[in-house]
């Protein structure tokens, strides 16, 4: 097979060369554009949705239209990894963009509540295609060492739409209607699209190995995929398999009498679908690469499931206006953006395996202070701290991890091993909000504060098991610093 030669720009860059240098600056900005323009469509729509309920008589699809992108993105994260390691990452990205497009403008012109959430299937597939694509992208455009420095502008591209989305969402829905929020993004997302275009040229093609480490010397746990992998049509089976899961899960509490059982089964549904679109051991916590995986998903079940009801928890318990509840994720949101940018700077002084030890003990530390709170009626101010260090955790251990599993990938496996950690992020946040849920349901016959305590007793218990798995994540080595 042809060897596909890396772009001439990275030959040109030199070893001194930023994110921002000019070989890179296109790429850079689009990128970033992207994940910023994902950022905002998603806070905006969680503004808007009461309103587009209330407007398309929809409340019985309230949920189904947050549910339902989250599990299509499964089957779009798979498919465009498979794409990508086959053909490389400009098809894919093209590809996942022009869903994601659509599912704006179907949502955007949306008359009636089913053909919104239609359009909201159809922005999970771009948006999960969207997300993998990026990392192979990232893989085949700059070199490592720049790997945390790019994921951590990622992170910060989300600090603007925490600040600014729901405030200008909820302006645009007043002043010219919901559906501009839809059809707005849509002309934002193109021209990101045109500044990346640029420096994609040459990425296509079928992968090489010859510019890699061969998997064989890799220690165990490290290899990837692990020739286990099904074919294309298998995956995507099995994605949408997950996926329906998910949905089955979020839906099984409405079930009266059999809820628990349908709970149980659709987990294990899930489980069982996503085995084998996962590096081999990840859901055992093997050593190296699939234990990178797993704390992945479990970071983002506990941070993302506890993250949901303290806004919840401020308004009811602590008679705060929503608004200002909401300021609480602001500062989660400014702390992560802060961290990323640290451990950008610390490069290969903060080893990797440490950061993800530190993050996510802080995130543990942040949902126990917030279980405090609630059981012992402690201050809001405790638990709205302790979320920025919650917030301060993911920034740390997130762009570690994504180095991680870029650095132990090979270019034939690069697609797989990004499909494998985002559908362990995507996955991981929707069972444990399906799960909470579902506990906050069960004890809102009890006192007051329970539902709540029972909530962050549940993240707590997995932000546990994000901390025991943490010491098993990869060795990654060093990157030598350019000077």
């Amino acid at each position: 097979m042809p060897r596909t030669d890396p772009p001439a720009r990275q030959k040109a860059a030199p070893e001194s060369a930023g994110i921002f240098h000019r070989s890179y600056l296109l790429v850079t900005l689009g990128a970033c554009a992207l994940v910023f323009l994902a950022a905002f469509e998603s806070l905006a729509v969680t503004t808007i949705m009461p309103l587009v309920s209330r407007e398309l008589d929809g409340a019985g699809l309230y949920a189904l239209a947050f549910a339902g992108p989250l599990a299509t993105g499964v089957i779009g994260m798979v498919a465009a990894g498979s794409w990508s390691d086959r053909k490389g990452p400009v098809a894919p990205l093209l590809a996942a963009v022009g869903m994601f497009v659509l599912g704006l403008l179907i949502a955007g012109t949306a008359g009636t509540m089913p053909v919104l959430v239609s359009g909201r299937l159809v922005q999970g597939l771009g948006g999960g295609g969207l997300t993998v694509a990026l990392y192979v992208v990232i893989a085949r455009v700059y070199p490592q060492v720049l790997h945390p420095k790019i994921f951590a502008a990622f992170s910060a591209a989300w600090v603007i739409p925490s600040l600014v989305g729901p405030f200008a969402a909820g302006a645009v829905a007043e002043l010219a209607g919901w559906q501009w929020v839809f059809v707005g993004v849509v002309g934002l997302v193109v021209p990101a699209l045109l500044l990346t275009a640029p420096a994609l040229r040459g990425l296509n093609g079928s992968p090489d190995d010859a510019d890699s480490p061969d998997p064989a010397d890799r220690p165990p746990g490290e290899e990837g995929a692990g020739g286990r992998t099904p074919g294309g049509l298998a995956k995507l089976a099995l994605a949408a398999l997950a996926a329906l899961a998910v949905l089955g899960l979020n839906l099984s509490a409405a079930v009266p009498g059999a809820g628990g059982v349908l709970a149980a089964a659709a987990v294990a549904v899930a489980l069982l679908a996503v085995r084998p679109l996962m590096p081999r051991g990840t859901l055992t916590a093997r050593r190296g690469l699939p234990s990178v995986i797993l704390t992945r998903g479990l970071a983002s079940a506990a941070f993302f499931g506890a993250e949901v009801y303290l806004p919840y928890l401020l308004v009811e318990r602590y008679a705060f206006a929503p608004t200002f509840a909401g300021l609480t994720l602001t500062g989660g949101a400014i702390a992560w953006a802060a961290a990323s940018a640290v451990q950008g700077k610390l490069g290969n002084r903060l080893e990797h395996r440490r950061a993800v030890r530190i993050g996510s003990a802080l995130v543990l530390g942040a949902i126990a202070l917030a279980f405090v709170t609630t059981v012992l009626a402690w201050p809001a101010a405790v638990a709205i701290a302790g979320w920025i260090f919650a917030g301060g955790g993911m920034g740390l251990m997130y762009p570690r991890l994504s180095v991680m599993t870029l650095a132990l990938s090979t270019r034939d496996t690069e697609g797989f091993n990004s499909s494998a950690m985002s559908i362990s992020d995507s996955l991981g946040g929707a069972l444990a909000l399906a799960g909470t849920g579902i506990v906050f349901a069960a004890f809102a016959t009890l006192t007051p504060a329970a539902p709540f305590a029972g909530v962050f007793a549940l993240t707590a218990a997995i932000g546990i098991a994000a901390v025991a798995v943490a010491p098993r994540v990869a060795v990654v080595p060093a990157v030598r610093t350019p000077a």
